[in-house]
């Protein structure tokens, strides 16, 4: 399973000169490391609204849910430093995480928590100026991001679940960035998929790090992968399940004036599947984020369920529509 290109490039950069550490590297790019920028994929949830909202046409729409965006990605930095700081002594013990900046001592807590503050009052104050309810989501999301670095992240099933209400954080401020009606089908379908990927995580963990996984995540001790694939199998099932109906419902039919919405199901189907493999096969699900940008047969599957999408949305697909 490929690593995200940043970390690779650094990586060779500190062999030639003999660290590993991070030691050699400057502050400053230790801390936008720490923001794991590579993370942006998360973020496109955002856009969920903008698409299925039809207001993807809209220039100023398209401008607000790019402004959410960029700040979302800021805040989701935040929260990385945030939980790195938290998760310092245990990530000592992960062979992978141990070479985070923070971690390492390459970048000092007191540093991370300042830049953390100085760009989450930033950043949130943009989103109340942007639209004051986007703002209340915002700061939400870090309030309820930080509490998982802190004592939820310790509790079963509430940690996975606390994640998985993150992304359905973001997919309602990209909603209301732009002003459109929160749409239930987005509560539901959002947080089933991030359950997917946040169990499909917690399993990544315990496999690789296997006796030494309770060592560096305690709550891995309530978990087994036999548990966990037991939730991932109901989790998927309900994930394309849901999918299917939403897009034949009466009520999908109607907002978008087609009924060929339901031809997108393959995609959800074979993207869902491609993961699973790459989980069980190849060992990954560490980073749904690098399996998304290192996978291309997962990132062709996404870029065509995408832009088959809007093609039926905004295409001349009503010609197409009738009543059952």
């Amino acid at each position: 399973m490929a690593r995200h290109p940043l970390p690779d490039i650094v990586e060779r950069v500190e062999l030639r000169a003999g660290h590993r550490d991070g030691s050699a590297r400057p502050l400053a790019l230790n801390l936008i490391l720490s923001l794991r920028p590579g993370q942006w994929t998360k973020n496109l949830i955002i856009f969920g609204a903008l698409i299925f909202g039809q207001r993807l046409l809209d220039g100023r729409s398209v401008l607000y849910s790019v402004a959410g965006f960029a700040i979302f990605c800021v805040l989701s930095g935040v929260v990385y430093l945030i939980n790195d700081v938290a998760d310092r002594e245990a990530d000592r013990r992960h062979p992978i995480k141990m070479r985070r900046p923070i971690a390492s001592g390459a970048v000092p807590a007191s540093a991370a928590l300042a830049t953390a503050a100085a760009l989450g009052t930033i950043a949130i104050a943009a989103a109340f100026w942007l639209r004051p309810l986007f703002g209340v989501l915002a700061a939400s999301y870090v309030a309820l991001l930080t509490l998982y670095s802190g004592p939820l992240k310790h509790v079963v099933i509430i940690d996975v679940l606390t994640i998985a209400i993150g992304f359905v954080l973001r997919a309602a401020a990209g909603a209301v960035v732009i002003n459109v009606p929160i749409s239930h089908w987005l509560y539901v379908l959002t947080i089933l998929l991030a359950l997917f990927l946040a169990l499909s995580k917690r399993r990544h963990e315990l496999v690789l790090l296997a006796d030494r996984a309770t060592g560096h995540r305690r709550i891995l001790e309530e978990y087994s992968p036999y548990l966990l694939d037991q939730m991932i199998s109901v989790v998927t099932a309900s994930t394309l399940v849901a999918y299917a109906f939403y897009t034949v419902s009466p009520e999908t039919m109607q907002k978008f004036h087609t009924n060929l919405l339901g031809l997108t199901l393959p995609f959800p189907l074979y993207g869902i599947f491609r993961y699973l493999y790459l989980v069980h096969q190849k060992d990954g699900g560490g980073s749904p984020a690098e399996m998304l940008l290192n996978d291309r047969p997962l990132l062709i599957c996404v870029a065509l369920w995408a832009l088959t999408v809007a093609l039926i949305i905004y295409g001349p697909s009503n010609l197409f529509f009738f009543q059952a």
